[in-house]
């Protein structure tokens, strides 16, 4: 994407360029991760070629929605795994599409850990967690679906190390599949975000108990990731202040910072936090809660994400709040984004009713573009 020569006098922080380490960006505007349920039997498909590179800028930076890392991983009906040979080889053509393009592309890595059922498992067993006790939420984390969550399986320590070992894994076949980086998904109330929090975490041993213990596995995972790809590769997205899933903390405020602090030491590339305000998924709400002290104790590129609009992603920018901002639903329903805002552009309205539905094109690649051709 190019600035227009009679927008050159002011260039909205957004639409500034950013150097992320090896990476250079040509606008803030990030691709926020988004599962699609359009990934038919755990394969990402060939009409998520069309959906991302619709989406890809030159220059623009772009994360894949959550992609299961191992059998045990996946806890709704057509989301990607990356664990297979069979899923690295479907990927490639998707990162391929959006390279061609001059797109940056990262693989989110995730494991949905309680928020499961027994029928995403092998030979139909509980959910795996840091505990065994069930979500208690009736409905899964889109607010709407009915849910009904069965008692997970608590882990062993020795299986806590599979697990990192899963991950590990699975970010080597991300680089295999040609994404350029990976991003651990230790939010939303998926297995990660379970260990972090104290209303879910109950172990008595190493893994529960204090803040750092808590943060052990979480840690271990961005480790055990940084080590096989490299940490100028590698980036985490956090959602301390969250209750999805049933999962919240009672000092969301300590966790985060501990957390921001603490990935210092492995000098991976990101960490990408969602706001406060962003209590459920899709409505926001007044806080006085921030994330400015973990954007001031973490050293590297800081992404912020949760109902941002054009004017707001430019002031967080413009003040130093964060370097990139993550866009959901508005890069969803507008698949030319950087060019709208660019261009202050009015935004096509999404559909949430389309938002999960397993259709490879309504509510996916259906969105029109600013001009006739992308």
């Amino acid at each position: 994407m190019t600035i227009s020569e009679e927008n050159m006098d002011f260039i909205p922080a957004l639409l500034a360029p950013y150097k992320m380490s090896n990476f250079s960006l040509s606008h803030r505007i990030v691709l926020a991760p988004m599962s699609r349920l359009r990934s038919y039997n755990f394969l990402a498909q060939p009409h998520a070629i069309l959906y991302y590179s619709q989406r890809t800028t030159q220059g623009g930076f772009l994360i894949g929605e959550a992609s299961g890392v191992s059998e045990t991983a996946q806890g709704y009906l057509n989301t990607p795994g990356i664990w297979t040979q069979q899923q690295v080889e479907a990927w490639k053509p998707i990162v391929d599409a959006v390279h061609k393009k001059g797109g940056i592309f990262f693989c989110q890595l995730w494991h949905a850990g309680r928020a499961s059922d027994n029928c995403f498992q092998p030979d139909g067993q509980p959910p795996i967690s840091c505990t065994d006790k069930p979500i208690q939420a009736k409905t899964h984390i889109d607010g709407v679906t009915e849910a009904s969550f069965p008692a997970p399986r608590r882990l062993t320590t020795h299986e806590i190390t599979q697990v990192v070992n899963d991950f590990r894994k699975a970010a080597r076949n991300a680089m295999q599949a040609g994404f350029d980086g990976v991003e651990i998904h230790g939010a939303n109330g998926y297995l990660i975000d379970q260990f972090l929090k104290d209303q879910v975490n109950d172990r008595t041993d190493e893994y529960g108990g204090s803040l750092e213990n808590r943060c052990r596995f979480p840690l271990q995972v961005v480790e055990a990731v940084a080590d096989e790809i490299g940490a100028d590769r590698v980036g985490i997205r956090l959602s301390p202040f969250a209750d999805y899933n049933d999962c919240a903390d009672s000092n969301p405020e300590a966790l985060g910072l501990y957390m921001a602090q603490s990935l210092n030491k492995y000098g991976i590339l990101y960490c990408h936090m969602i706001e406060p305000r962003m209590i459920t998924q899709f409505e926001s709400q007044k806080t006085k809660n921030s994330l400015l002290p973990m954007r001031k104790a973490f050293k590297g590129t800081f992404i912020v994400a949760g109902g941002y609009n054009r004017e707001e992603g430019n002031e967080v920018v413009a003040k130093g709040g964060a370097d990139l901002v993550a866009f959901g639903r508005l890069f969803l329903a507008n698949p030319d984004l950087p060019r709208r805002f660019e261009l202050n552009a009015v935004l096509n309205k999404y559909d949430r009713n389309t938002f999960y539905t397993q259709n490879p094109v309504v509510g996916y690649t259906d969105y029109p573009f600013l001009d006739p051709t992308p």
